[in-house]
């Protein structure tokens, strides 16, 4: 069933409910962060900008090719770039022509390009936090190193990591409501 009741799900005014109207239609399409919406493109720019500022910060530090989880987060956070910035592009241009992106090849292409670097991202930013933890707590080579550059290149890559969750579920949504 496609229609929401407006006795079970009021929505506006819950005093004057007339059911001569019909069922009001709830979509999934109307959501804000979906492909193609000015949120999608809100998500897809703070995922490239989180990412970019984890490789500069990282990248910044002496000593970050020494360290394997390092060098990961870098080449994590590049793949990342480079898709949050592509579908980025893809996202203006649907909204300059005014036309949606909700063509199930092309979200399905979405989802698993989503996960795949949301998996990545995930693994990068906890390899680098578990790497900054151990040499701060345990090893305390921190006054040697820029472990706070470190820290805070993690957070960087949790947050674009955050912000392709949602945007890969957002998508999943939309792609399985078709």
């Amino acid at each position: 069933m496609d229609a929401s009741n407006p006795i079970v799900h009021p929505i506006g005014d819950h005093h004057a409910v007339d059911l001569e109207e019909g069922p009001l239609i709830v979509t999934m399409k109307e959501l804000p962060g979906m492909p193609g919406t000015i949120g999608g493109l809100a998500l897809r720019v703070g995922q490239f900008l989180f990412a970019a500022a984890a490789i500069v910060i990282m990248v910044t530090g002496d000593e970050f090719t020494n360290y394997t989880a390092f060098c990961y987060l870098v080449a994590a956070m590049s793949l990342q770039f480079l898709w949050s910035f592509m579908l980025a592009i893809l996202d203006t241009y649907a909204l300059l022509i005014k036309r949606g992106l909700r063509n199930s090849v092309l979200l399905s292409l979405f989802v698993v390009g989503d996960w795949v670097t949301a998996t990545l991202s995930l693994a990068a930013a906890c390899s680098t936090a578990g790497v900054t933890v151990l040499f701060d707590n345990d090893l305390n080579y921190c006054g040697q190193m820029h472990c706070h550059r470190y820290q805070l290149s993690a957070a960087m890559a949790f947050l674009s990591w955050l912000l392709i969750g949602m945007s890969s579920l957002l998508t999943f949504w939309l792609w399985a409501s078709e």
